[in-house]
């Protein structure tokens, strides 16, 4: 029975990482694993939407992408004439049985992770590859998650691959040194590929919860790896209180609501009271950086019974903080919003205005919907309108486009 394109692909985007991991604990040429990847992908993608779904779906990615790695071998050993003795070498690293071993490494993702994230590669570099090796997104994804355009996340993973083969990097997990060099990348690419699932730039859905939930299972990992970190305590933490309340984000037809509609009944009481104890945890393992307090204003919010009882000025003060930390311009916006919600609209439009030539935001529609919604609470209903609409036609997401136009055929 064949099998819908929309699961094939959800299900793809699961297991190409976990391939890739395989493969790569016996190959180490990374670009090379990663094109046999692809390959067996796009191979999956026209058998299983034919055929229907095979019982071990990971096992058998995994041989065909086996396969595909030994023709490529063969190929590279017959154009180059080499040795009989390199052959045969380099035959038997990729022609290794893989029924008995695929998925009995827990720690391969984590591997793979922090391979991507070292300090050969930049910091830019390392977080794109990682974004598509570990977290599945595309190069239009991860182009639209750094504000940046596509061709140059393409060159940018092109330039790590190729930093990857020249330095020799092993894919092995890190000593203690090693970790602690490339923590930060780690972390802000998990980051990413949690707010890439929470909500997803482009498409029918608002969440992608294979991605936000595979940024929460290896955050969980790296924070067993590193208890004492105060950074990776408060990134699972932000996420744990953040995905939280998904459940309440969207309507039965995957409309979107706003935090301040959302029904908290629908909350994840579990998951708020486990971010709750990390976040103080987090607070408390020495100086405090851009997780932390990012985890602490999701814990004011979470703790608010209603819209109403929200904390404002404390979450505007923790925003205070993170000004002085980052130039992030998203943690920019956010103060605004603070700001409008302590101090008036005119306040916080005022700090907009100052945001309004940064290019980090020009192209993205979140600077123009949260003028919109600052000018809708002025009165300004005309001018909010259209900027509704402006923000409408700025996101490749059906739900939040379907939002947007809504609150411009409300403010006409």
């Amino acid at each position: 029975m064949s099998a819908p394109l929309e699961q094939v692909e959800r299900l793809l985007r699961e297991l190409a990482p976990r391939a890739l991991a395989s493969l790569m604990r016996r190959c180490d040429d990374f670009a090379a694993a990663e094109d046999a990847v692809q390959e067996a992908v796009i191979a999956a993608a026209a058998q299983w939407t034919r055929d229907g779904l095979h019982d071990t779906t990971c096992a058998w990615l995994v041989r065909v992408a086996q396969r595909m790695l030994t023709d490529q071998v063969r190929c590279e050993i017959a154009r180059r004439r080499r040795e009989a003795a390199v052959a045969a070498e380099r035959s038997r690293t990729t022609s290794c049985g893989v029924d008995d071993e695929i998925g009995s490494d827990p720690d391969d993702a984590l591997a793979l992770l922090f391979m991507c994230c070292h300090p050969a590669l930049s910091t830019a570099s390392a977080i794109a590859l990682t974004l598509r090796a570990v977290g599945g997104l595309t190069t239009a994804e991860i182009a639209r998650a750094f504000l940046v355009p596509e061709s140059t996340i393409g060159q940018r993973i092109s330039r790590a691959k190729q930093s990857i083969r020249s330095s020799g990097i092993p894919f092995r997990m890190p000593d203690a040194g090693e970790r602690a060099a490339r923590l930060g990348s780690v972390l802000h690419v998990l980051y990413l590929i949690f707010n890439e699932g929470y909500t997803t730039s482009s498409g029918s859905a608002l969440h992608r919860t294979d991605l936000s939930n595979e940024a929460i299972r290896l955050a969980r990992q790296v924070h067993a790896l590193l208890p004492g970190s105060g950074d990776v305590a408060g990134l699972l933490a932000l996420m744990l209180l953040t995905d939280a309340r998904r459940a309440a984000r969207t309507g039965p037809h995957g409309d979107l609501i706003p935090l301040d509609e959302q029904d908290r009944a629908l909350w994840d009481r579990d998951g708020i009271a486990e971010g709750l104890a990390l976040a103080s945890h987090a607070l408390s393992l020495g100086s405090v950086g851009e997780y932390q307090l990012l985890a602490a204003i999701a814990a004011v919010h979470d703790e608010a019974a209603h819209a109403e009882d929200t904390d404002w000025p404390q979450i505007r003060a923790l925003y205070d903080m993170l000004l002085r930390l980052t130039d992030n311009p998203m943690v920019a916006l956010n103060h605004a919003i603070a700001t409008a919600m302590v101090e008036g609209p005119a306040a916080g439009l005022a700090l907009i205005d100052t945001l309004r030539d940064d290019e980090r935001l020009r192209h993205g529609h979140r600077l123009d919907a949260v003028r919109a919604h600052l000018l809708e609470r002025s009165g300004e209903r005309e001018m909010a309108a259209a900027l509704y609409r402006q923000a409408a036609s700025k996101t490749n997401s059906i739900p939040e486009r379907n939002y947007l136009l809504a609150k411009a055929r409300r403010n006409n």
